[in-house]
């Protein structure tokens, strides 16, 4: 099934534009989701918008409302969100271009996939596209995307380009507000050293493959039980609460570990074999 675009519109590069579609890049739809059923007659929860006065209303006749004070709204039909318009409801004018590693982790959030439409604009979303490669810069935009204007950084991704839309700045937190109370401490440096080994034991090539939530795969396993009559948990074995009193033996006794478990996921190496070489028979003596 063909995804359907989050967003169309247009790129704009200073005079240069095109047209482009934007789909979003992850999914959810793997993951257990549930349906609220009434256990009594096993029928599936319908939630009917329901006034306290007039009672239950079709959801098409309802229009939006602004609370401005206690009981008081200001009344938002399809119309009047139509009259704010926006460049950047139907365009991404790329402001400015900045580095990647400039842009704090914290403000990125959703991926989108923004690939060119069909026809003359291909050219032009090429040229955008070559040119950020080149120069290796992430170019910053804006959109106007489910009720709100957002921030993009676009980035060159294969044949097209990957748009992460960007918190405000007012939506991330300081880091101050939670780590001013952890208490200063002077870490012991040999410890340092051994906990330095054990990360160099574990370092790997991050491979995205290998995530797996266990905990939807538990419920699933539990809903396949329940669906053959079972009435079995499945059950995640818990942690052991483990109070450390020797910090550096706990240390060593995890590098003897990490070490011991590298030395198995090694692979087995096959002994060289052995150059023989053939011995000559002896030369048989001439008879007499």
């Amino acid at each position: 099934m063909v995804a359907r675009p989050t967003w169309q519109g247009h790129l704009k590069l200073s005079l240069v534009t095109c047209p482009v579609a934007m789909f979003t890049a992850t999914s959810s739809t793997a993951h257990v989701s549930f349906h609220l059923i009434n256990p009594e007659t096993n029928n599936r929860i319908r939630m009917v918008p329901t006034d306290p006065d007039a009672g239950p209303v079709e959801r098409s006749d309802l229009v939006k409302g602004y609370e401005v004070s206690k009981d008081e709204y200001v009344l938002m039909d399809e119309a009047d969100f139509d009259k704010v318009k926006l460049d950047s409801t139907r365009t991404i004018d790329i402001q400015q271009f900045v580095d990647a590693a400039d842009i704090d982790r914290r403000y990125y959030d959703s991926p989108f996939y923004l690939v060119p439409e069909k026809g003359v604009g291909a050219e032009a979303f090429a040229v955008i596209r070559e040119a950020m490669k080149e120069t290796g810069k992430t170019a910053i935009g804006a959109v106007v995307m489910r009720g709100r204007e957002r921030q993009l950084a676009l980035e060159v991704c294969g044949k097209g380009l990957i748009a992460y839309s960007l918190r405000a700045h007012d939506e991330v937190r300081a880091a101050d507000d939670f780590f001013d109370d952890i208490p200063a401490v002077k870490a012991d440096r040999e410890m340092v050293e051994i906990a330095e080994k054990i990360i160099g034991q574990k370092d790997s090539k991050f491979d995205p493959s290998k995530f797996k939530d266990r905990y939807d795969e538990a419920l699933k396993a539990l809903i396949k039980a329940k669906q053959k009559g079972g009435k079995r948990l499945v059950e995640a074995p818990q942690p052991e609460d483990t109070n450390v009193i020797d910090l550096m033996a706990a240390l060593r006794s995890s590098l003897k570990g990490s070490a011991s478990g590298a030395k198995k996921a090694a692979p087995k190496k096959t002994a060289a074999k052995k150059k023989t070489t053939a011995k000559k028979a002896p030369a048989k003596k001439k008879a007499a």
